[in-house]
């Protein structure tokens, strides 16, 4: 009885260091996943401050350019216009009549921080994926590491291609035509300064995060969630969701926009099924060579 007890005592020795252990284990991921956060707060930070330099470039050349006039998209709007007429006149914009207004005391100091921030956090995305994939490098065996090599600059490209269309193509049509609508000609649109800047932002960041859906659909294959087989046969209801999609980030009646907003969504799509199809393949061909031998 005695010797059942003190192998007990063992055992429950053994399972406790077990348990010591793995909670030591996880601990220290957390401390280097701290680390890696630090240093790419660190980074963001130092943006923050760089881009709190060029406030003025950001502010009259970035963030207020969609609402005038002279505005890259819509001069090359109005060359489309020359160029094939039957599209209609009304694709070419030459005024905007949009009065923005402030209406908080501390509103443009509040404005002038938060746009800085949210500038040093769109250009530390690149060193904040790269953080991220050293966090991870580790736990990945030498082909995973291989396959998701260039992972931080496919994810950070297209970020920034969603970001670039996100801000000429979508904020310049959807601004002109929340600017220029009414319910009523009685009724005059007069804008908060923080409203314009929410939209802008909120256009451009949606459109980048949108434009990831290859790096997600690259991720769910890789777990074996998301097959290409699956998304060929959903592919009719995909290229609905796209086209309300783009009628809802574009709310115009003009067939035109909606399409130039959801041809790169279809693009996406057909991406991320070759990705998956790509995927599958590789994995097909380590299972036959596996189970051959």
């Amino acid at each position: 009885m005695s010797n059942n007890k003190a192998k007990d005592l063992i055992d429950s020795i053994k399972n406790k260091g077990k348990s010591l252990e793995a909670e030591m284990s996880f601990f220290d991921h957390l401390d280097i996943l701290r680390k890696h956060l630090l240093r790419a707060l660190a980074v963001i930070t130092l943006l923050v401050m760089v881009a709190f330099y060029f406030t003025d470039f950001i502010w009259h050349d970035v963030i207020m350019a969609p609402k005038n006039a002279d505005f890259w998209t819509y001069r090359m709007m109005c060359k489309l216009v020359e160029a094939f007429p039957s599209i209609g006149n009304e694709f070419c914009i030459t005024d905007i009549k949009a009065k923005i207004i402030n209406t908080e005391m501390s509103g443009q100091f509040t404005l002038q921080m938060n746009s800085c921030v949210m500038a040093g956090i769109i250009l530390g995305i690149p060193y904040l994926l790269f953080e991220i994939w050293l966090f991870i490098k580790p736990a990945l065996l030498d082909t995973e590491r291989k396959s998701a090599s260039g992972f931080v600059a496919f994810a950070s490209l297209l970020f920034a291609l969603g970001l670039l269309f996100g801000y000429y193509i979508i904020c310049p049509l959807s601004i002109n035509f929340l600017i220029n609508y009414t319910v009523d000609p009685s009724i005059e649109n007069t804008f908060t300064i923080s409203s314009y800047l929410s939209t802008v932002l909120t256009l451009a960041l949606g459109s980048g995060i949108i434009f990831q859906l290859p790096v997600i659909i690259y991720i769910l294959s890789k777990l074996g969630i998301m097959t290409p087989k699956f998304m060929r046969s959903t592919r009719r209801y995909a290229a609905v969701l796209i086209l309300i999609v783009a009628a809802v980030v574009t709310p115009t009646a003009d067939p035109y926009t909606m399409l130039i907003v959801a041809f790169p969504l279809f693009l996406l799509y057909e991406l991320s099924i070759i990705i998956s199809a790509r995927i599958e393949k590789k994995r097909q061909k380590a299972e036959l060579a596996f189970y051959g031998k």
